[in-house]
């Protein structure tokens, strides 16, 4: 049985300060999910990722990063003559860094509602969604869509992250008209405090719902009841990828049967992993570190 399954978009991204006055930059690859999966499996869990990445040396790149972690690509598909999107990641001193997304008609966007094995997710303990993957386009909803309910079908949990990002919509009303629309289908809620007013109608007592604030910690309404937990100081390297990382380490010690305030600090310090390097993923520690 899959512990956690997943779907979305790998990515490769370039890291460099002003890309105008820059001579030197970094090639790595992302996405929500990859983090996820990649931080699960490095935990002991496991991970599947369905996602359809390019025939280039990008897509080959993503497969050979998941599969050396360890996480199961059997449902991935290569889309020969598609090219796997990327991120551009402009640092900037003082202010959150610049993205610019180069993912139209890529691959990864492209997902569609025959790509997702109903039978794999219904054989999985848990689902986990992203907003991002949902604003990618009409495919791309409807796969995830099509993943929550044959979730819902097998009671399955079901994990959701809001990931708002707004470049992705074609207004913040259908960002969220869409995104509350999934976060109350799930058991278990990501989001960062800015994203509250997207999902109110899903922030009811029953539901687990996790609040991420960055450096200021994080809390989570579990059981009707409220528990939070301080960041930590770690040295700063880049935030791209600490959310992502924080839910991989809350989701896992969740499958561990732990508490919510064990939960919480299992997802701090993946967050502080995540922070403290250059990579979204690659700092990320193994089930020793803990």
């Amino acid at each position: 049985m899959t512990d956690v399954y997943t779907l979305g978009e790998a990515l490769g991204v370039v890291s460099s300060g002003r890309v105008r006055h820059e001579s030197e930059a970094r090639l790595d690859v992302c996405g929500p999910e990859l983090t996820l999966a990649v931080g699960l499996a490095r935990l002991g869990h496991r991970a599947c990722f369905l996602g359809k990445v390019g025939g280039d040396e990008l897509g080959a790149r993503v497969l050979t990063v998941l599969r050396g972690e360890g996480v199961d690509v059997a449902d991935v598909r290569v889309s020969e003559g598609a090219r796997t999107g990327m991120l551009l990641r402009e640092s900037r001193v003082g202010r959150e860094p610049q993205v610019t997304h180069y993912r139209d008609g890529s691959a990864g966007s492209s997902l569609s509602p025959g790509n997702v094995p109903i039978d794999r997710i219904a054989a999985s303990k848990m689902l986990h969604v992203t907003g991002l993957t949902a604003g990618l386009g009409r495919g791309a909803l409807e796969a995830v869509r099509a993943a929550v309910s044959a979730a819902r079908t097998a009671e399955v949990v079901i994990s959701f992250a809001v990931n708002y990002v707004p470049a992705l919509w074609p207004s913040v009303r259908e960002a969220e008209e869409v995104l509350s629309e999934l976060a109350c289908e799930s058991h278990l809620l990501f989001l960062g405090q800015d994203e509250l007013d997207l999902v109110k109608p899903a922030l009811t007592p029953e539901r687990e719902v996790v609040v991420q604030r960055g450096m200021k910690g994080a809390s989570v309404r579990a059981n009707r009841m409220r528990y939070d937990a301080p960041g930590l100081q770690v040295p700063i390297v880049d935030t791209a990828g600490s959310a992502d990382a924080f839910v991989a380490g809350y989701i896992s010690a969740a499958l561990d049967g732990l508490t919510p305030q064990e939960r919480l600090h299992r997802g701090t310090l993946l967050g502080a992993a995540a922070v403290s390097s250059a990579s979204d993923w690659q700092g990320l520690p193994d089930r020793s570190d803990l």
